[in-house]
């Protein structure tokens, strides 16, 4: 199974506009993929419009987003199905700072249709930290029949080793991403050692070209089926 579980829309303030969801299908397929994830920053709204655009691809698709939490921690948190993803986004949104977005300096934050239409714009900026804690992820999936992991966890910015320098086994992580694969010796070290660590290496893809190619696989043929054999 050929993935990419990190991938962003013109939602996100910083994706391109031409990260629209038939772009982004269209383009999965392309490159070989077999499951994508959409993972706009603190939303799912475009996630309903993804999943009907990829309907006749015969790409799956897993709904999501890139939480920043209250640690401004990203982790990415996915669901089988936009309505499990919407009702999270809702929970989100409500602990989401009310403070404005500013296209000029941000970038629009576009609420499209399965056509790629444009059907609205968000007005609360999504990259800033929401009101969630990053120990209260995995819980928050259980409620909401999500998994979660901690996203890029190399990078020397909003990763959950560069604010808690290292991942509390109290958070309850199985499943990390690691974006740049050649760091991934560094990183174990900084990971719990109770359970071996699962490890996913996705694109954070903000332009249609950056989108993986087919690189990183998965031994299995439904992927959401494989995390919840792995118990994540």
């Amino acid at each position: 199974m050929y993935y990419d579980l990190h991938i962003h829309s013109a939602l996100s303030p910083c994706g391109d506009n031409d990260m629209t969801p038939n772009n982004i299908v269209n383009m999965a397929v392309l490159k070989g993929l077999d499951t994508i994830a959409l993972t706009d920053h603190n939303s799912c709204k475009n996630c309903p419009a993804l999943w009907a655009a990829a309907q006749a691809s015969g790409l799956k698709v897993l709904c999501g987003m890139e939480i920043n939490t209250a640690e401004e921690i990203h982790a990415v948190c996915l669901f089988p199905t936009p309505e499990q993803a919407m009702a999270f986004d809702a929970y989100v949104y409500a602990r989401l700072p009310d403070v404005p977005n500013d296209p000029a300096i941000f970038g629009e934050q576009r609420i499209l249709d399965a056509q790629d239409c444009i059907i609205g714009y968000e007005p609360k900026l999504l990259i800033n930290a929401c009101e969630i804690s990053i120990m209260e992820l995995t819980g928050l999936m259980e409620q909401f029949g999500g998994i979660c992991f901690p996203a890029h966890i190399e990078k020397t910015s909003y990763s959950i080793t560069s604010s808690l320098g290292m991942v509390p086994p109290e958070c309850g992580f199985t499943l990390y991403e690691v974006k740049d694969r050649r760091k991934l010796p560094q990183m174990l070290p900084l990971l719990p050692c109770s359970a071996p660590p699962l490890i996913v290496h996705n694109s954070d893809a903000h332009y249609l070209w950056e989108i993986s190619e087919a690189e990183n696989e998965l031994p299995c043929n439904d992927l959401w089926a494989y995390f919840l054999s792995t118990k994540i």
